[in-house]
């Protein structure tokens, strides 16, 4: 048995506890302010007119990194360290200096995004990380929006923003109470509605035209609600000849996106 002198006793309990319970952030990211952070994800924040900026946190390297790529505004500036945004958003946030306070993003009805030619349903998905990179790859298909519904998905956090790389700022989204109605009106507008299933006896096979889609991806393990599959006008899966079938729920969708709209003109 290893026997320790008292002050070394002290000191070995403090380094267990240090290391055993590292510093919890200042806030709670669920229900406190919503802090954007990394230099990619503020930029975008701080180009967007319709952003409501409190204040930015930089330290001077990344205030000068955001001053090279386009102007700060009059939001006001606070001067910090990497130590003390750590301590703010936690050690896990890959905040590269710079963290920007905002009110959430304003969401969008369906009656005013037009035209609606590509979207995104999300039936119930609630990972920010996962929504975070939906909201990415939309933007980089160019779709016109990505539809959540009011409940059951997540809150604004810097998380989903730093997932989403900018894309926060850059698609509309769209918030509905009850997502059938919204399929229904969705394809009262002529879009043809994909549903997902990796389950489903039919492929997903490339769309030629230019006819409007909504592509409807369901939750991991619970996939989509039986009356969403029912309102959709097809039910599809991914073709994969490996032994895996199913992904991660922001693989699919990017699949999902490129595969349906790779015979478009």
């Amino acid at each position: 048995m290893l026997l320790l002198a008292a002050p070394a006793q002290r000191r070995y309990a403090s380094a267990m506890s240090f290391n055993k319970f590292p510093p919890k952030p200042k806030y709670d990211p669920d229900t406190g302010p919503v802090y954007l952070y990394g230099l990619h994800t503020v930029r975008a924040a701080l180009d967007n007119r319709n952003r409501i900026k409190k204040v930015l946190l930089a330290t001077p390297n990344a205030l000068m990194r955001l001053k090279e790529t386009g102007e700060i505004g009059k939001v006001a500036v606070k001067e910090t360290t990497p130590r003390e945004l750590d301590k703010l958003l936690g050690d896990d946030a890959v905040h590269q200096g710079a963290a920007l306070e905002v009110d959430p993003v304003s969401r969008f009805g369906l009656d005013d995004i037009k035209p609606l030619r590509l979207v995104v349903v999300l039936d119930q998905i609630t990972d920010p990380h996962n929504v975070g990179a939906i909201l990415r790859t939309a933007c980089a298909f160019g779709a016109d929006a990505v539809i959540t519904t009011a409940r059951h998905s997540p809150r604004e956090t810097g998380v989903m923003a730093k997932s989403a790389s900018g894309a926060l700022d850059l698609v509309p989204m769209i918030e509905v109470r009850n997502l059938g109605d919204a399929l229904e009106k969705l394809k009262a507008r002529g879009m043809l509605v994909l549903g997902f299933d990796s389950e489903s006896e039919h492929q997903l096979k490339p769309r030629t035209g230019d006819q409007a889609l909504a592509i409807v991806m369901g939750a991991e393990g619970k996939g989509l609600r039986q009356r969403t599959r029912e309102l959709c006008d097809e039910m599809v899966k991914l073709d994969m000849p490996g032994p895996i079938k199913s992904l991660n729920v922001s693989n699919a969708a990017a699949i999902a996106l490129f595969a349906a709209t790779a015979g478009r003109s």
